[in-house]
């Protein structure tokens, strides 16, 4: 048995080496000259300087902004769309609601990628290429997000939804007073999920946008990175640092409440 827990505890440590490599290469290039880097000549001196060669290769300011406001105007959508379907499915009833449910379901299963195609034929219907809007309204009815807040607002007692309803509350009025004040813990971790997904978000992005003022961060690395602007891996990891770097910091000084969030809405 011990040596059983021994083995695992061993592939875990393996795996978490694996997994955290490339970061701590990112890190430790972003620092270096491009011959110490790929040499690992620990006795070099650090250096600030890709960084700034980085900051003056592309309009970083923009990116930054274009990501917030996707990241933003995405989890804006997403809270009042998931809000009020996931208490539709959890408290109201109506004819079919298993069945649409199910339907909401399965949207889990189909990859973002599979519908790329007639997402851009819909976005260009609407006019919404090359638009913060065009690339988040895909993105807004999340299934995980409605299934999610179905589960939140089904833990609520009974007994608050029906004092709220004594007291004269509509049924937005309850919603807005019962149900969303209870499932804070909920929502937060959703948000989390959220602002981290679409930050990262590559592909849809790359295929919707064409000129810098809607280019997220993760397109404009990659046009930063390509090998046509020439190749310097210590600077390109300047700016991967770069692009990183709010999402981790904002890990690194709320982890506790991360944490707590995630194991409140019994996300595992």
């Amino acid at each position: 048995m011990n040596l059983g827990r021994h083995i695992e505890s061993g592939l875990a440590l393996v795996l978490a080496v694996l997994w955290i490599s490339p970061l701590v290469f990112a890190f430790w290039a972003a620092f270096h000259t491009s011959t110490d880097a790929v040499n690992f000549n620990l006795a070099a001196p650090l250096t600030l300087e890709n960084f700034r060669t980085a900051w003056s290769g592309a309009p970083w300011l923009r990116y930054f902004l274009n990501s917030f406001l996707l990241v933003t105007s995405v989890l804006i959508g997403q809270f009042i769309l998931c809000t009020l379907a996931g208490f539709a499915f959890a408290q109201v009833g109506f004819r079919g609601k298993d069945t649409l449910f199910v339907l909401v379901l399965l949207q889990l299963f189909i990859l973002p990628e599979v519908l790329i195609v007639e997402n851009y034929r819909v976005a260009a219907t609407l006019g919404l290429l090359d638009s913060i809007i065009g690339i988040g309204a895909p993105y807004m009815a999340s299934a995980f997000g409605i299934f999610l807040m179905r589960q939140a607002f089904k833990s609520v007692p009974k007994e608050l939804d029906e004092m709220a309803r004594v007291e004269g509350c509509s049924l937005l009025g309850v919603l807005w007073r019962v149900y969303v004040p209870a499932a804070r813990p909920t929502y937060l971790a959703y948000a989390l999920v959220s602002v981290a997904t679409h930050w990262n978000n590559f592909l849809w992005p790359l295929v919707v946008t064409n000129s810098e003022t809607t280019r997220p961060v993760t397109v404009g690395l990659s046009i930063f990175g390509a090998p046509e602007n020439g190749v310097d891996i210590s600077v390109i990891s300047a700016a991967t640092v770069m692009v990183i770097l709010p999402l981790l910091a904002a890990f690194l000084v709320f982890q506790r409440q991360f944490v707590q969030a995630f194991l409140r809405a019994g996300i595992k």
